[in-house]
């Protein structure tokens, strides 16, 4: 039975702490900085990829499943961490990446040595479709030095496993069991909804191929067998899976408890509302209203057909939501303040991404050879090949680059920011004298985070509660009802730098303010000030 008020702390490994000087994030310093996350009130740390890897992908392009990656630690610095976490009430999630795996994994290596029960591991055919690869070009490449081709939806070095195959099954079965053995609680899957490919492969240029090959119904049985080998021998265990292009009509399957697949769902709409055209590389100004209406489209299905949502902003491969949705120079802390009462009230469960709750926002990075992600140096080459200059393409690449959010923890104001005494493995961002953990915790926005996680845990209708959309005509803000038996909380989010007036039902007008940004009393006409948020619970 899902725990509905644990709130998840996201850490990308490589950019967290820094203990043994070599510039990259380890185990040991997510072990040092335990007792900081137990103030902030977290229940579990979702870790990006710790496993051994090429680094094409920055640790997706997994070649051992389990085993860590040395750079980050031993066996015994991960026990090490389980063991001071529970100490702190803390569990971990590991990223799984089944999807695919490195070409240096053993698999491939074996496949391409002719093994034909490896080869039977991967998706090869002698003509390729005419889908293309999620990092750009053919998502085909020849296969050794044979006529046939392998399959890679992502970066030519991850090769897709075949699902259908019940040996690759079995063995990834193993993995998740594996690390359920050695004490980890938590399982965010990967792009999983990418693993049913159909046996006949069929040409598909719509989408660039994606329907042939997202949310096939093939995916919920593998998710069904996947749950009955593994982690639904523990109630206890979360699990999430990435949805890539989903729907809510599939989420809802994906998550709905009596059908024993997942526990929760990311999907990714809400995130691409500043897509000009649907296109990532592009630059526009959000569209509030096609937030709000996913928001309200998803919150209210996922409510009355008993789905689950996992609630975020901000992850390792998204540009910081500050920069996107918030006016900083002048607002960024009631931004931050207001982007975090938007999910944390909301019906499912909250994700934090590392330096969120002390308003961390983009590097203003001043040249290309500043980014390190495979992804953005790609798409700067396709934006001038399509005809953009060298400055147009490097601030497309500025606003939507993956590294944005890699950026090291900002720790304190010394050099490196208090992540590393030696030069990291990306640059720290220019702001980390003033915006940094030192200055932070005493600040207003770790300070509201604490509060909305401690909401979450005191109150069953944050926990439980329906969701019922509120003021869908407004045009700057999102607001939404809970309700629990006869209990019942509104809550509003201005999104915008002005004020606005909205009025405030008569029943709320009793009520008592659960959470506000600013200081406010309850009236019948409710000015909302600069980013505002406010939570009004009725009895």
């Amino acid at each position: 039975m899902l725990d509905k008020t644990k709130v998840i702390y996201q850490i990308y490994p490589k950019s967290f702490k820094d203990t043994n000087h070599d510039g990259i994030g380890d185990i040991q310093g997510i072990i040092n900085k335990l007792p900081y996350l137990a103030e902030l009130g977290i229940d579990m740390i979702w870790l990006n990829p710790i496993f051994p890897s090429p680094q094409n992908d920055n640790g997706y392009d997994i070649s051992d499943y389990c085993a860590l990656d040395p750079v980050f630690g031993t066996m015994s610095d991960f026990e090490e961490m389980i063991r001071v976490g529970s100490q702190y009430q803390i569990e971990f999630m590991f990223d799984m990446v089944l999807n695919h795996v490195s070409i240096e994994h053993v698999w491939f290596k074996k496949a391409l040595a002719g093994d034909q029960y490896y080869q039977d591991f991967f998706i090869l055919r002698d003509q390729p479709t005419d889908w293309l690869s999620k990092f750009g070009g053919s998502a085909w490449s020849q296969f050794g030095n044979t006529n046939r081709y392998y399959l890679h939806l992502y970066d030519q070095t991850q090769a897709d496993l075949n699902w259908r195959n019940e040996n690759v099954r079995n063995a990834l079965f193993d993995v998740v069991n594996f690390w359920m053995a050695k004490g980890i609680r938590g399982f965010r899957f990967d792009v999983i909804n990418v693993i049913g490919k159909d046996e006949i492969l069929k040409n598909n240029s719509v989408n660039e191929g994606k329907a042939e090959y997202t949310d096939k119904p093939i995916t919920h049985e593998y998710l069904k067998m996947m749950n009955q080998a593994s982690f639904g021998k523990n109630p206890e265990i979360i699990t999430v899976g990435e949805m890539s292009s989903t729907t809510i009509e599939n989420c809802i399957l994906y998550t709905a408890p009596d059908r024993q697949e997942l526990s929760m769902v990311f999907n990714f709409h809400h995130l691409k509302v500043d897509y000009a055209e649907g296109k990532k590389w592009t630059i526009q100004a959000f569209d509030f209203q096609a937030l709000k209406e996913l928001f309200h489209s998803w919150g209210e299905a996922m409510s009355e057909n008993d789905g689950w949502n996992a609630l975020f902003w901000n992850n390792h491969d998204q540009p910081r939501a500050l920069n996107r949705f918030v006016d900083i120079q002048n607002y960024r802390v009631k931004g931050a303040t207001m982007l975090a009462t938007s999910i944390h009230l909301s019906r499912g469960t909250p994700y934090i991404y590392m330096g969120e709750e002390i308003g961390m926002v983009d590097p203003a990075f001043d040249s290309i050879e500043d980014y390190v992600d495979v992804e953005s140096i790609n798409a700067y080459q396709m934006l001038l090949a399509e005809g953009k200059s060298k400055t147009q393409a490097f601030e497309i690449i500025k606003a939507k680059s993956r590294d944005n959010a890699r950026t090291p923890m900002q720790w304190e104001d010394s050099e490196y920011a208090g992540f590393s005494d030696v030069k990291p493995w990306l640059m720290v961002a220019d702001n980390y004298s003033t915006i940094n953990v030192e200055k932070g915790k005493t600040g207003e926005i770790f300070e509201y985070y604490q509060t909305l996680i401690h909401l979450r845990k005191i109150y069953p209708i944050i926990q439980e509660g329906t969701y019922h959309a509120f003021a869908k005509d407004s045009s700057e803000i999102y607001g939404f009802e809970r309700q629990l038996g006869q209990q019942k909380l509104l809550v509003l989010n201005h999104f915008f730098a002005k004020e606005v007036e909205i009025e405030l039902p008569e029943a709320y007008q009793g009520g008592k303010i659960l959470i506000s940004n600013y200081p406010t009393e309850i009236q019948a006409k409710l000015i909302l000030k600069p980013y505002q948020s406010i939570a009004i619970l009725v009895e």
